[in-house]
């Protein structure tokens, strides 16, 4: 029996399959090369362990901790401590300055002068507080000289401990302030602490002596204040009545007596006088 198909069209029916098991081939051959990969990437990770951090020892040198130098190789303070030394100093100078110098006692005669002269705010606060800065590096140079000799220099040097620098230092600050201060007051001081009295005044603790000195120099300034505003007083006493007797009693003798006491503060250069009389009376206790 023979086929109805033409003998020449029948290999076209086998080509859909051959193209068929092209594609599987190549499909294989793609997941095959996926796979290869994978497992050759798996297989590198596997075979490269993880270093371990290295563990910083608290003892052995240049392991990145922090190490704190006090002193240097030749015992000197380190830089570190002496700028923190610098900065607390800054932070506390007000207060050293208003304690424990003449600081307190020019600024308070000086504002006194002005309110006896009948000016309110001239020369200002700022002018005040700047002359009686300089007066009181004027006055105190000594003393600063003695501290820097005796306790600063030793100290950065390496010759003195901070103790003992600290113990040098405050001896002429105690003597400067010994010799200005009264023995009634350091009694008052060590009543009021409850503390047996000192053997001699130069045993005075400074707790007990600072707030002494600042009593006796306000005291010392007070005084002044009074002796200045004497003459003015006068001044303003003569005006008053001479605007009374001519039935000016509207006028404020304020406004008249000002520039009467003004002239008479340039006439006896008052400030000159005010100045040389604070500063001789710091002579001879300021070593």
């Amino acid at each position: 029996m023979t086929s109805l198909v033409p003998a020449a069209r029948r290999p076209v029916a086998s080509r859909p399959v051959a193209r068929r098991l092209l594609v599987l081939a190549a499909l294989a051959l793609v997941v095959a090369g996926v796979l290869l990969v994978w497992a050759a990437s798996a297989g590198h990770a596997a075979t490269l362990p993880m270093a371990p951090k290295p563990t910083p020892s608290p003892t052995g040198p240049g392991d990145g901790g922090i190490e704190l130098k006090i002193n240097t190789p030749d015992n000197a303070p380190s830089s570190a401590v002496v700028t923190l030394i610098g900065i607390t100093l800054l932070s506390v100078a007000p207060a050293l300055l208003l304690m424990m110098t003449s600081f307190t006692k020019i600024f308070v005669v000086l504002a006194m002068t002005r309110n006896a002269l009948g000016l309110a705010s001239v020369p200002p606060n700022q002018v005040l507080a700047g002359l009686t800065l300089f007066l009181s590096l004027f006055i105190m140079w000594p003393v600063l000289t003695h501290v820097n000799t005796a306790a600063v220099q030793p100290y950065l040097t390496g010759h003195l401990d901070f103790s003992a620098a600290l113990a040098a230092g405050a001896k002429p600050l105690s003597g400067f302030m010994l010799a200005h201060t009264r023995q009634e007051d350091i009694a008052l001081m060590t009543r009021a602490a409850g503390i047996p009295n000192p053997a001699t005044p130069a045993a005075t603790p400074l707790q007990t002596l600072i707030p002494a000195f600042m009593i006796s120099e306000l005291r010392a300034a007070f005084i002044i204040g009074f002796v200045i505003f004497i003459p003015f007083l006068v001044i303003d006493l003569v005006v008053s009545s001479a605007l009374m007797s001519m039935g000016m009693m509207m006028l404020p003798p304020v406004m008249v007596s000002l520039p009467f006491k003004v002239l008479l503060f340039i006439l006896v250069d008052g400030w000159g006088l005010i100045i040389t009389s604070l500063v001789q009376s710091y002579a001879g206790g300021s070593t």
